[in-house]
C-alpha cells in the first residue's frame, strides 16, 4: 500500500517554495487577461458594429460568435497557462512523495490502445490525454492517465464536438497469473439482433471471447463477462471483486466501469469527472487544492490496490 503524503510537510518544503513563487506568476496572468479583454473590447466592438450594419445577412451571427469565442480564448490564455504550470508543480510534488513520476502532457499510452482494441471506448473522432502518473504500486507496475474523447456531430450550423468519454485509464501489473483474455463490463452493451438478450460471444482483437455465466446471480444483471477461458474468468472475477469495482466507480461518481485482464495486466476504464485539477488561479486555495489532489489520488490508489489483492 502507498503511504499517504503529509500535506504539512509538502507545504513546508519544496512545494511550498514553488507555490510561493507562483503567486506573482498568477497575479501577472490575471493582469494580462484583464488587459486582453480590454484590447478585445476596443478593437472588437467597432468591428462588430461595422459587421452588423453591413448587408451580409445571416453571416453576422457567425462572425459575431466567432469573434466572441476567439476573444475569450485569447484573453484567457495567460490564466490557463498559469493554472497548468501550478497544477503540474503540485501534482509532480505529490507524485515524488508517493514514489511515483508525473507528467501533465502525455500520449495515448498502452492502456488506452489496449482498451481501444478491445472496444472499451465509444466511437470518437479526436482524443486528448493528460495527467500521467506512473511507477510501482505494491511492487507492481502502475500507470494512470486521463482521456478525453470527442465525436463530431451534426451538420451545417449544428456541427459541433461532443464529449463521448472522459475519465481515468488505469493499468496495473496483476498479482495473479493468468493466460487468457477476460473482459468485464456493465451489462447491456452487446445486444443480439432485435435486442433479445446479450450476445453469446464477441470477436475482439482477432480473438473470440465467450460470454461467461457468473457464479453470483445478484451481479449477473449488472455485469457481463466475456472470456477466452471460462475457468480462469471465474477465478479472477468473484463477488468480492465486483464489489471493489463498484466501490471504485462510486468513489469518483463514475459510471460504465470496465476491466480487462490481458498479458498479465489489469486495465480499468471508467467515465468520471475531470480529476487532479489542482491548479487554481487563486493562491489562497493552494493548500485546499493540494489536499484535494492527495485525497483523490489516495482513494484511487487504495481501491486499485484492493483490486490487485488475492481473495482470502
Amino acid at each position: 500500500m502507498i503511504e499517504r503524503p503529509d500535506v504539512d510537510a509538502l507545504m513546508a518544503g519544496e512545494l511550498g517554495q514553488f507555490l510561493q513563487g507562483q503567486v506573482s506568476v498568477r497575479e501577472d496572468a490575471k493582469a494580462k487577461t484583464l488587459h486582453r479583454y480590454f484590447v478585445c473590447l476596443i478593437i472588437g466592438l467597432p468591428f462588430l458594429g461595422f459587421i452588423w450594419f453591413s448587408p451580409i445577412g445571416d453571416l453576422r451571427l457567425f462572425i459575431t460568435a466567432g469573434v466572441g469565442a476567439a476573444s475569450v480564448w485569447w484573453s484567457r490564455l495567460p490564466i490557463q497557462r498559469a493554472k497548468k504550470q501550478t497544477k503540474s508543480g503540485i501534482n509532480a510534488a505529490i507524485a515524488r512523495a508517493l514514489g511515483l513520476e508525473y507528467c501533465h502532457d502525455c500520449d495515448a499510452g498502452r492502456g488506452f490502445l489496449r482498451g481501444k482494441s478491445h472496444k472499451m471506448f465509444p466511437s470518437h473522432d479526436r482524443s486528448g490525454f493528460e495527467d500521467l502518473w506512473w511507477g510501482e504500486m505494491a511492487g507492481k507496475p502502475f500507470t494512470l492517465h486521463e482521456a478525453h474523447l470527442e465525436e463530431r456531430r451534426g451538420s451545417g450550423k449544428n456541427r459541433r464536438w461532443v464529449t463521448v468519454f472522459r475519465g481515468p485509464i488505469i493499468t496495473i501489473g496483476f498479482a495473479r497469473d493468468f493466460h487468457g483474455v477476460t473482459l468485464l463490463e456493465r451489462s447491456g452493451r452487446h445486444k443480439k439482433m432485435l435486442f433479445f438478450g446479450e450476445k453469446d460471444n464477441l470477436t475482439i482483437d482477432g480473438r473470440v471471447l465467450q460470454r461467461a455465466d457468473m457464479v453470483h446471480p445478484d451481479f449477473e444483471d449488472a455485469f457481463t463477462i466475456f472470456t477466452t477461458d471460462q475457468t480462469e474468468a471465474r477465478y479472477l472475477v468473484h463477488p468480492t471483486y465486483i464489489e471493489r469495482l463498484i466501490a471504485l466507480e462510486n468513489a469518483f461518481s463514475g459510471k460504465d466501469i470496465k476491466a480487462l485482464f490481458k498479458d498479465g495486466e489489469l486495465t480499468v476504464v471508467l467515465k468520471a469527472r475531470d480529476m487532479f485539477e489542482s491548479g487554481s488561479i487563486d493562491h489562497h486555495r493552494d493548500r485546499e487544492m493540494v489536499e484535494q489532489c492527495v485525497g483523490q489520488f489516495m482513494a484511487m490508489a487504495d481501491l486499485c490496490a484492493q483490486l490487485n489483492e488475492l481473495e482470502r
